[in-house]
């Protein structure tokens, strides 16, 4: 969880970060009929829900072509927002968590989340495309390229 916690200390803004009860946690996934990954719950138990606006400015300044995150979504919004962009074109079967500044989504694939499991790939909704696209193998890994934009 190491990579989690250098994330939130790189990219996290202070306001408005409450942890996410277990409790509400488990509720949606219950509603999902599907087991998030420990690393994602980790994130949002621990620190809640994460804003990064500083992530775009720097894929910016260095050039990097990865899609910026910029918001993690409230739990609420995780399940309305899975619904609604799988209404508006979406492939069905995903969990939305995050999003970047342009709409576009991040998300676990509800086939890799049939079980408990510590992480899970990291998929990209281009919502301009109805594309879903992998962009990482795991929830650590893809907050840790972010990381690695800081030693640039």
């Amino acid at each position: 969880m190491k990579s989690i916690d250098l994330f939130v200390k790189n990219w996290g803004t202070k306001d408005a970060m409450a942890p996410i009860d277990i409790d509400d946690i488990v509720e949606l996934e219950k509603k999902f009929n599907a087991f998030l990954p420990d690393s994602y719950k980790y994130l949002i138990s621990t620190y809640g829900l994460v804003h990064t606006p500083n992530v775009l400015t720097k894929i910016c300044d260095l050039n990097v072509g990865i899609s910026e995150v910029q918001d993690f979504l409230s739990l609420d919004d995780v399940f309305s927002l899975s619904k609604l962009y799988e209404m508006s074109g979406m492939p069905k079967g995903h969990v939305l968590f995050a999003s970047d500044c342009k709409g576009n989504m991040f998300c676990f694939k509800l086939s890799d989340c049939e079980n408990k499991q510590v992480d899970a790939p990291v998929w990209f909704y281009n919502h301009g495309l109805c594309t879903v696209n992998k962009v990482s193998d795991s929830f650590s890994d893809w907050l840790e390229q972010f990381n690695e934009l800081e030693e640039e």
